[in-house]
């Protein structure tokens, strides 16, 4: 599936060495269209507890394509570097990376809360954790980090080119008629097209992905102390 690359490396960085790393690891970053038959996807998100100094970290799998769930596993973890614009991945992967020891079923796609090549370094979230794990990952976010588009009609299934630097870096797509869009961009072993037909096929009657709706309310039960559903 993957490069077979060991890309580990250490967290406990400065965000100046952070920063750096990202533009090392960026260059590494593989754009390819997604798997057209697979058997398991992830969803990934994350929860803050109050003061902000621990997070919940939330695996959801489903069976591909009808998004049976199969299994959720979350952690618990202190939050070990500090809040900077850009630099979430590197406050968030460790403890998703710990949750990701605890699946019993592997994933072969992950779909994310959060940007891939949409961010200033194209380094997002969805780029660094497919790196690591060497695992095709989709970047979907609920806000724009950066980069420019066009107006969009907000028609369910219409998108938009999200562009940066003159570079098309995600989409700007509809997913509810009438609701503020999402922002689609690929991380590694994925690309834009099979990034966008991802998100769409993951769309049920809300605004977000059936997926990381799922994962995003265990995250929240998780913080609010109520049992998983």
């Amino acid at each position: 599936m993957g490069s077979g690359q060991d890309l580990r490396h250490r967290w406990d960085l400065s965000p100046r060495e952070a920063v750096q790393l990202q533009k090392e690891l960026a260059r590494k970053v593989v754009l390819q269209p997604l798997p057209l038959d697979f058997d398991v996807l992830a969803a990934a998100d994350l929860s803050y507890f109050k003061g902000g100094t621990y997070l919940a970290a939330v695996i959801v799998t489903f069976r591909w394509p009808d998004l049976s769930p199969i299994e959720t596993v979350h952690v618990k973890a202190p939050v070990k570097f500090p809040y900077v614009p850009g630099l979430l991945s590197f406050r968030e992967i460790p403890a998703l990376l710990e949750a990701f020891q605890r699946l019993r079923t592997r994933p072969d796609v992950f779909l994310c809360d959060g940007q891939g090549l949409a961010h200033p370094r194209k380094f997002g979230l969805a780029c660094h954790l497919g790196l690591v794990l060497d695992f095709p990952a989709v970047g979907c976010a609920k806000s724009r980090l950066c980069g420019e588009h066009p107006p969009l009609e907000l028609r369910k299934g219409h998108s938009v080119p999200l562009v940066l630097n003159g570079e098309r870096v995600g989409s700007v797509y509809c997913s509810r008629t009438g609701v503020k869009p999402l922002y689609i961009s690929p991380g590694h072993l994925a690309d834009l097209p099979s990034s966008e037909e991802l998100v769409s096929r993951c769309v049920g009657r809300f605004r977000i992905p059936e997926p990381l709706r799922r994962a995003h309310a265990a995250a929240t039960a998780l913080r609010e102390g109520r049992a998983l559903t």
